[in-house]
């Protein structure tokens, strides 16, 4: 409660406010580790057949849009 006391003098704010800024820091770093604990479970599995032919269907388009000069 020292050092909490010290860092409220600190940043001038009062000791709850600093706690309030403390749980609000936690709560997004909690949903941004949800977060990317979604986005590596989404990107785990290998693409499927339909997303590899959309991938080689756009490399095509650039590729010709590439070579038209």
């Amino acid at each position: 409660m020292k050092q909490a006391d010290g860092l409220a003098r600190e940043m001038n704010v009062s000791r709850s406010h600093l706690f309030a800024l403390a749980v609000e820091e936690f709560i997004q770093r909690r949903q941004n580790e949800i977060l990317l604990d979604k986005l590596n479970a989404a990107y785990e599995e290998p693409p499927g057949f339909e997303e590899l032919e959309q991938i080689e269907t756009i490399r095509q388009y650039y590729r010709e849009l590439v070579h038209e000069d």
